[in-house]
């Protein structure tokens, strides 16, 4: 840069020396080709190193190592929209060169699994995951772009080349042409326009450049007015680059140290343009302007350096972050919910880890691995799982599915209850399949419902005739109630056998509607309980008539036989508790000694025998009764 002031100094003391002699009468020819363009302290070639150092400090910031596959393709997403494709083309082969390391490991690991599943080596084709197409079909996206943007820069030069040969036309008319009044007005737009106009091809750049600063000189050197038109020119280009001075040291407020650089730039490019100030002030003006743009250089460099320190404590929690992940390496659960819980833990390590920032270039690569390698091996061990209970399922809906086809066999049987606890069976065995395959889940539930809904519905509308009948039985057992009411008050015609012979009538009428049940039966006993209140019966023999009484009004009930079966049981229960007591009555008679006290006891227990006696007797009797039902 100092190299290029000089120079610049050295091309500026030519034109002042030429001037200078056409103004003392002495003639001087200067070739335009000959003649170079006034070289200020902002040249193009200072502003393309300090651009050129700007990006590869910036390139230098990014540490891809770092990242993983879905953070690369975001990064070659976030190029692609930004637009600036031929200057990030050496990001953009970096991050390809990371993701085809991702990619090739992921392929070879495939490759072996391939080989080891028995499969042929010369028939092995990785297809790769979506998101691996996706971020070929945007590196090709990029490629395509950024040679249509390279294309459309050339023809961009080649335009504003064109442009800038008219302006040097006109700028050679206004040159050979006589003074007017609108001369300054026409060099100055002249100017203008030459700053706006955007790049040239490079081959071309210098030659432009060299004409147009020598026709700018000879416009000047051939006005009379020249020397008082350039020092006020200079002063005001003076003013102006002052001004850039002071936006360059006010930058160096700025903390945002990448927005300071791009704002730097672009004032280097308008200290470029403005043009020559007055000599006495060039060096001085260009040590100041220096000045603030080394600062906010400085302030860059301090500020990566800083990012060292800021790196190695990430590096730390990242160790940690890997420590804390290891130990899912080995989990292991039969349950979905447990891997789901334990996945947003893994989820949560993730997140935390892609927050923490870069870490030192050297330590990127290797704990980048490890940690992502652990993060692959938990979710391998998850895919194994549900592979295996993606077998179960299949499993299960072989088993759904024979089990629909036995509930479609029953559609048309007219076997109620049989068939309907058949159904309720399988409806249990439904319910004990486990899980099922997500896709055919609903349909499978949907056929197995429709086919149990169906026999229901068909069992509903048959049920619909048989309450009919329940109904009349009804009505019949209300008349019997009604008769045995009736019968009761004529005290010449009651009789056991009469009672028993409505009673049998009472039990041989069919079923009645479940909500009648209860009332029914307690119209049925209060109508026996009146008529047992007419009749004359005492003793034994009423004790027998009641308990066959009983036994019969029993034949009403659905559950008639085990109810008798169970009163059985207790009768011979009962039978058989007094038989025992008996017996060890008796043995203790024998130890009972002669005297008076003994003899009261003897007694005692010889009446609770002959009484414990006749109550077998009785029981036995019962016993027989219940043989006739």
């Amino acid at each position: 840069m100092d190299k290029d002031k000089e120079m610049s100094g050295k091309e500026d003391k030519v034109t002042e020396d030429l001037v200078d002699n056409q103004e003392s009468g002495v003639e001087a020819h200067v070739d335009e080709k000959e003649e170079k363009p006034e070289k200020t302290p902002g040249n193009e070639a200072n502003h393309d190193a300090e651009d050129s150092e700007e990006e590869d400090h910036e390139e230098e910031g990014v540490d891809y190592n770092n990242f993983d596959k879905a953070q690369l393709l975001k990064a070659l997403k976030d190029i692609v929209n930004q637009q600036n494709f031929i200057k990030s083309d050496g990001l953009v082969q970096e991050i390809k060169n990371h993701y085809e390391e991702y990619y090739n490991k992921e392929k070879e690991l495939a490759h072996k699994q391939y080989v080891a599943d028995g499969g042929d080596e010369e028939g092995f084709e990785y297809r790769g995951a979506d998101e691996d197409r996706e971020f070929f079909a945007t590196y090709q996206q990029f490629k395509d772009k950024r040679h249509e943007q390279i294309r459309e820069l050339e023809r961009s030069k080649e335009k504003n080349a064109q442009e800038k040969n008219e302006i040097l036309d006109r700028l050679r008319g206004l040159v050979d042409g006589e003074e007017t009044t609108n001369s300054i007005k026409d060099i100055k737009e002249i100017q203008e326009k030459w700053k706006k106009i955007g790049p040239v091809p490079h081959n071309q750049n210098k030659n432009l450049w060299a004409s147009y600063n020598a026709l700018m000189d000879r416009f000047y050197d051939n006005r009379s007015i020249y020397f008082e038109l350039k020092e006020l020119d200079r002063k005001k280009n003076l003013e102006s680059k002052l001004e850039l001075c002071e936006k360059a040291e006010a930058l160096a407020a700025q903390e945002e140290i990448k927005e300071a650089i791009k704002s730097l730039n672009e004032l280097h490019e308008d200290f470029k343009h403005i043009g020559p100030v007055p000599r006495e002030e060039q060096e001085a003006l260009w040590q100041r302007f220096k000045g603030a743009s080394d600062a906010i250089y400085n302030k860059r460099k301090e500020y990566y350096d800083s990012q060292k320190e800021v790196f190695k404590a990430n590096l730390d929690v990242k160790v940690k972050l890997i420590e804390k992940l290891d130990t899912f390496k080995a989990f292991k659960a039969e349950k979905i919910r447990d891997w789901n819980n334990k996945t947003k833990e893994i989820l949560a390590i993730q997140k935390e880890w892609e927050a923490i920032g870069p870490v030192p270039r050297e330590s990127g690569r290797e704990i980048n691995k490890t940690f992502w390698g652990l993060f692959k091996q938990f979710f391998q061990h998850k895919n194994q799982f549900f592979k295996e209970l993606d077998e179960i399922r299949h499993k299960n809906k072989e088993q759904a599915e024979k089990l629909i086809a036995d509930a479609e066999s029953h559609l048309e049987s007219t076997d109620w209850k049989e068939t309907s606890n058949h159904l309720i069976q399988l409806q249990k065995d439904w319910k004990e399949l486990g899980p099922l395959p997500e896709k055919f889940r609903d349909n499978l539930y949907g056929k197995f419902k429709k086919a149990c809904d169906t026999f229901f519905d068909n069992r509903r509308n048959a049920n619909k005739e048989t309450n009919k009948a329940f109904e009349e039985n009804l009505a019949a057992k209300e008349a019997v109630c009604e008769q045995i009411r009736e019968s009761a008050k004529d005290k010449d015609a009651i009789s056991p056998e009469h009672l028993e012979t409505l009673i049998q009538q009472f039990n041989e009428i069919g079923f009645v509607p479940r909500k009648n049940m209860k009332e029914i039966a307690s119209k049925f006993n209060e109508a026996v309980n009146a008529y047992l209140s007419h009749l004359d019966l005492e003793g034994e023999s009423k004790d027998d008539f009641l308990f066959r009484l009983n036994l019969n009004k029993l034949q009403a009930d659905p559950n008639s036989n085990r109810v008798l079966n169970k009163k059985e049981h207790g009768i011979r229960k009962q039978i058989s508790d007094l038989e025992n007591n008996i017996t060890l009555w008796r043995n203790n008679l024998e130890f009972f000694a002669s005297s008076k006290t003994a003899d009261k006891l003897k007694d005692q227990f010889e009446e609770k025998i002959d009484k414990a006696e006749q109550e077998v007797d009785k029981l036995k009797k019962k016993l027989s009764i219940i043989r006739e039902f």
